[in-house]
C-alpha cells in the first residue's frame, strides 16, 4: 500500500543502480544528491542492491556520502562502505565451480568469475569484458582458473546461442546441481545476448535485503526499494515499499507499489525521494 503514512515511517531507501539510480550516462541527477541529503537530516538511510560488483559501485556511494553497508553481486557480497568490514560473502562450493566450468566448456560458452573486487577471465574467453553486463568491472585475465575458483561469488556464462545457454541453466539445477541459485535473462544492452548468472542458493536481491535490514536493526516495512529489471523481481516480493521507475519492465511495474513518471534518464529517484520529503515534513 502506497500511502502518506508509509512514506513518513521509511528509514532506509534502497536503490538498484543501472536503469533506476543512474542516468544512461552514468551519473546520478542533481536533484537527487540535494533529496539524499535533506532526507538524511530525518533519519533515512540509504544504500544500494545491484548486480555490479562492490569495487564498481563506490563512486556512486561516495557521490551520495553513503556510510552504510552495500548489496553487490546481487546479493551475494553486502561490504559496508567506506569501511570495507564484510556484513555478509557467499561463496560457491568449489565442487560446483568445477562442474561449472566443465559445462560452459562443452556447451562452447564464455564464462567469468566474479569476486568480490574484480571479473576473472581466460584467453580462451577474452571477449567476456565485452560481453557483460557489469559496468565499472575490473577485469582481470589469468592463466590458471584453478587458482580462481574458490572464493568465486558468481559465475557468469554468455552467448547469441539461446539454447545453448539454456542448457547450461538446466545442468546448474536440481536434479543435476543441489545448492546452486540460477538466472537466465537476455542482455539489458545488447539484445542478442544472453546470460545465466548462477550463485549459491539463498542470495538474491530479497535475501540481501533482508540481511541489511536485519544487520541495520529496520523493519521491512519501513524500507522502500527502486528497481527496474527483471533482477529485481526478488527485491519487490520483501514487503518493503516497491517502487518502479517509468523505464521498469512490466513485469516489475506489475509487483510495485507506485510507478514514476519519470525515468531514469529524468532523475526518476528523484520524483520519488520529493514525495519522501514532503511526507517528512507534515
Amino acid at each position: 500500500m502506497f500511502t502518506k503514512r508509509n512514506l513518513q515511517r521509511l528509514k532506509l531507501i534502497v536503490f538498484d543502480l543501472d536503469g533506476t539510480l543512474l542516468s544512461d550516462d552514468n551519473s546520478i541527477g542533481d536533484e537527487t544528491r540535494e533529496l539524499v541529503n535533506e532526507l538524511k537530516s530525518f533519519g533515512v538511510k540509504f544504500s544500494f542492491a545491484t548486480g555490479r560488483l562492490h569495487s564498481a559501485i563506490i563512486g556512486h556511494a561516495e557521490t551520495l556520502g553513503l556510510n552504510n553497508p552495500l548489496i553487490s553481486l546481487d546479493g551475494s557480497l553486502i561490504k559496508n562502505y567506506p569501511s570495507g568490514e564484510v556484513i555478509f560473502e557467499s561463496g560457491i562450493p568449489l565442487r560446483h565451480m568445477k562442474k561449472a566450468v566443465k559445462y560452459a566448456d562443452n556447451l562452447l560458452l564464455k564464462f567469468a568469475l566474479c569476486h568480490g573486487d574484480a571479473i576473472y577471465y581466460t584467453e580462451l574467453n577474452s571477449s567476456i569484458p565485452d560481453m557483460l553486463d557489469k559496468f565499472g568491472a575490473t577485469y582481470v585475465e589469468i592463466n590458471d582458473l584453478d587458482c580462481y575458483l574458490d572464493n568465486t561469488l558468481e559465475f557468469v556464462v554468455a552467448s547469441e546461442m539461446r539454447e545453448s545457454v539454456r542448457a547450461f541453466h538446466k545442468r546448474m539445477m536440481f536434479p543435476y546441481m543441489l545448492g546452486i541459485s540460477t538466472s537466465f535473462y537476455k542482455s539489458h544492452r545488447r539484445g542478442d545476448l544472453y546470460y545465466v548468472e548462477a550463485r549459491k542458493s539463498g542470495t538474491d536481491k530479497g535475501t540481501g535485503l533482508k540481511r541489511l535490514s536485519k544487520h541495520l536493526k529496520i523493519q521491512i516495512d519501513e524500507t522502500a526499494v527502486m528497481g527496474d529489471w527483471y533482477n529485481d523481481r526478488e527485491l519487490f516480493k520483501t514487503g518493503a515499499l516497491s517502487i518502479a521507475v517509468q523505464n521498469a519492465v512490466n513485469e516489475i511495474k506489475y509487483h510495485s507499489n507506485y510507478i514514476t513518471k519519470r525515468t531514469n534518464n529524468e532523475d526518476a529517484a528523484a520524483e520519488f525521494l520529493k514525495m519522501v520529503l514532503e511526507a517528512k515534513k507534515q
